[in-house]
């Protein structure tokens, strides 16, 4: 498999703020301590040290929990008073990281706020009276040797998920009730960084934790996970933070089953079992994606999931009320031959299988009374460009 590429910048700026360090930052720096499940029979271990170059390691194993025949749980935690970081509530969290186990999909993170027991909170997660305010979500880390930025948006997070595996009951899009909120930003009391519900050894590296205000969610490294190899057709992991609040669609989605962890993009861009589905019928119009009032004046330029390659810019020899009309009478972005960059997007008429140069599955070539026609899961379209003069690329 091909070394994955990642957009890459210094994230550091004056409206970033840092929770946690190594440093001995007195502002920053916290004690972890590693739990494990406590669930009776649990055999799931694991460990928490600090390096002597300044960063905190997480190592463990996942295993399965005998009475249950389901997999555990570690976590590191800490506790205290966090910065405010309420300032980046449109913004993200940052973790800089490595992993020596980056194809482990079990990696998650939490944050405590407006609960009276954290520990409680996060043992709960909503399901059980008076544990809501611990909000997870999951992460993984991309192969390499070099401290990269994860960078997962606040609205990624919900603080209703099963205590059993750590997957979301309701997300963020679903319900905003979930979603952190400005006021919970505030007040942090704990974080914590989990291997929770997949069996594997756990190795995670930690340099620093902050949060960000960033609006070009593009310019740093966020990596989701990926099929399993035998099933993915992808060049590289889906990219994070799409553009149309698109990475908050942390569920896949289809009818067919995939891998536990995907999201919605990288089930149907690069899963192969799910290339007879489409992302759901007017994906478009939900109100926290709103495609409509995000295009840009004159003409908006469509960039593939994966590797960010230009695809499709409307409208082009037709008005921008066109495109809306055609999107909207077909329920998916719907592209004619002008609108189409023939140099990466790959059409095969006889099957309607529509890919970009880098391999990502786009779409359907669907003709209609019309004339061709190109219609696309926005799921796929939604990247950031590949590169540009402030966006070196960076090999990890």
């Amino acid at each position: 498999m091909r070394s994955p590429v990642f957009l890459t910048l210094a994230i550091a700026s004056a409206a970033d703020v840092n929770l946690v360090t190594f440093d001995g930052t007195p502002a920053t720096t916290f004690t972890f301590q590693e739990l494990n499940d406590p669930v009776m029979g649990g055999k799931s271990t694991g460990t928490w040290s600090k390096s002597k170059d300044g960063y905190g390691v997480f190592d463990g194993d996942v295993v399965d929990v005998p009475s249950l025949k389901a997999p555990g749980f570690i976590k590191a935690v800490a506790d205290g008073h966090f910065a405010d970081v309420s300032s980046t509530i449109d913004g993200n969290l940052v973790l800089m990281v490595r992993s020596s186990t980056p194809e482990y999909k079990g990696f998650r993170v939490s944050f405590a706020s407006g609960t009276v027991s954290p520990a409680y909170s996060c043992s709960g997660g909503g399901s059980i009276p008076f544990s809501r305010g611990c909000f997870k979500t999951r992460f993984s880390v991309p192969a390499g040797d070099k401290f990269v930025p994860i960078v997962i948006p606040w609205s990624s997070f919900s603080d209703l998920w099963s205590p059993a595996t750590g997957n979301q009951n309701k997300t963020c899009a679903e319900d905003k009730s979930v979603c952190p909120t400005a006021a919970k930003l505030k007040a942090i009391k704990r974080i914590e960084v989990w291997g929770e519900g997949v069996l594997g050894k756990v190795n995670l590296e930690i340099q620093s934790i902050s949060a960000s205000t960033s609006s070009l969610p593009s310019l740093s490294v966020h990596v989701a996970s990926r099929p399993d190899r035998k099933d993915d057709t992808c060049s590289g992991p889906v990219q994070g933070n799409l553009r149309y609040n698109i990475s908050s669609r942390i569920t896949p989605d289809v009818p067919v089953p995939v891998g536990a962890t995907e999201n919605l993009a990288e089930a149907v861009c690069c899963d192969k079992r799910t290339i007879a589905f489409a992302e759901p019928q007017f994906l478009f119009q939900a109100p926290d994606v709103s495609l409509f009032t995000k295009l840009e004046k004159g003409v908006t330029t469509f960039y593939d999931s994966v590797c960010g390659v230009p695809l499709f810019s409307t409208p082009v020899n037709r008005t921008l009320e066109d495109f809306k009309a055609d999107t909207t009478e077909h329920g998916w972005p719907s592209f004619r031959p002008a609108e189409v960059n023939t140099d990466h997007v790959k059409t095969d008429i006889k099957t309607g299988l529509v890919t970009s140069s880098c391999g990502t599955h786009l779409g359907s070539y669907l003709p209609d009374k019309r004339g061709p026609r190109w219609c696309m899961d926005l799921s796929c379209i939604s990247g950031h460009p590949a590169v540009s003069n402030d966006r070196p690329l960076l090999i990890v």
